[in-house]
């Protein structure tokens, strides 16, 4: 049992480390090899009758609700008491994780009325309108935690925008939707009724609750002994959920060779990910808090539970697949931005113990 738990822990460490690589291993193989994806997306497990409401159930979503049961299943109930000192920095966080990238897609819709095709420029301003609407995405609790961050606070960023998101989401994407064109106007209002509070709250809320439920009921020595195997199940689904989606858009940018769809939306995805990861580092500087906070909120407003935008954009916006192209960029990007706030904070943290 014990030569088990080691091999366990052994991949998800290793997973953990490379999960970029992974990322990118995954996109690749859906650009050139498909077909499992399309398949995993397809792959429907009935439909069930809820409160009187017929709801159609996936893989896909499956996969979706178990990596939100294992990110409330990862909360420490310790760091959770100290969350009542944080509120007023919390509203801040959350408000401004609303505004700055509205703010941004904004300005972006203005220039890309100059673009040559409207039908992208469309595409990159619903793709983005996901990714801004989505909750703070967990993973940012783990790479603030490696940074030595604010645990407490960047839990209570990702618990807060999660279980607001049913109300968030939806009118987020309204406005979003008051930027777009005639068509996309209504594309984005017809994702908002489908991104409702009842499919936010029965895929993302209820799972996570679930697993916070979990977390408080079963002792802390049985959840440690299973933690590294709920790590590597949770980065397995991740790199399917990303594998799959991705599975539908990029084989058909690659083989139209529409490098120049590529690089803008890349460059606009890129440019909004700065922003949101510069708005945390602002908001620090404006309530001078100390590093750890300052870590914490750059991860929290920098980081998007972009999972759920691409099962919500392969489920509701099948026939718009390159909409999918900037949430896949997006999620690509925000670590490896992660990735650097990380080895700058170690370089900074080293330097203060040297000096």
């Amino acid at each position: 049992m014990n030569s088990r738990k080691f091999t366990f822990l052994a991949a998800s460490q290793f997973i953990h480390h490379h999960l970029l690589w992974f990322l990118i291993s995954a996109y690749v193989i859906a650009a050139v090899l498909p077909a499992a994806g399309l398949w995993i997306r397809n792959i429907t497990l009935g439909d069930v009758s809820l409160f009187g409401t017929q709801l159609h159930v996936s893989l896909l979503l499956l996969l979706l609700a178990t990596l939100m049961f294992n990110a409330g299943l990862g909360v420490k109930t310790s760091h959770l008491q100290s969350l009542v000192h944080k509120g007023r920095m919390l509203f801040a966080g959350l408000t401004a994780n609303l505004v700055i990238p509205m703010t941004y897609i904004f300005l972006v819709t203005l220039v890309m009325r100059l673009w040559y095709e409207p039908d992208e420029a469309q595409h990159i301003l619903v793709g983005l309108a996901l990714v801004a609407a989505m909750p703070i995405a967990g993973a940012s609790t783990a790479w603030a935690q490696n940074s030595n961050g604010n645990l407490a606070l960047s839990l209570g960023l990702v618990l807060a925008s999660t279980v607001l998101s049913p109300v968030i989401t939806p009118m987020a994407l309204q406005v979003f939707g008051e930027m777009a064109s005639e068509e996309y106007e209504v594309v984005l209002q017809d994702l908002a009724a489908y991104g409702s509070a009842g499919f936010l709250g029965l895929w993302i809320v209820l799972p996570s609750v679930l697993g916070l439920c979990v977390r408080f009921a079963v002792p802390e020595a049985q959840l440690s002994a299973i933690m590294p195997i709920i790590k590597l199940i949770n980065a397995i689904v991740l790199l399917l959920l990303n594998y799959s989606n991705a599975s539908v858009s990029l084989p058909q940018a690659v083989a139209d060779r529409d490098f120049d769809f590529l690089a803008v939306t890349l460059a606009i995805t890129t440019g909004l990910c700065f922003t949101a990861f510069a708005s945390g580092y602002g908001l620090s500087r404006l309530f001078k808090v100390d590093e750890s906070d300052r870590v914490s909120l750059m991860y929290g407003l920098g980081m998007n539970n972009n999972g759920t935008g691409l099962v919500l954009a392969s489920l509701a916006l099948a026939s718009y697949p390159r909409v999918m192209v900037p949430i896949i960029f997006y999620n690509l990007v925000q670590h490896l931005v992660a990735g650097s706030v990380h080895e700058v904070t170690g370089r900074s943290i080293a330097a203060q113990k040297s000096g």
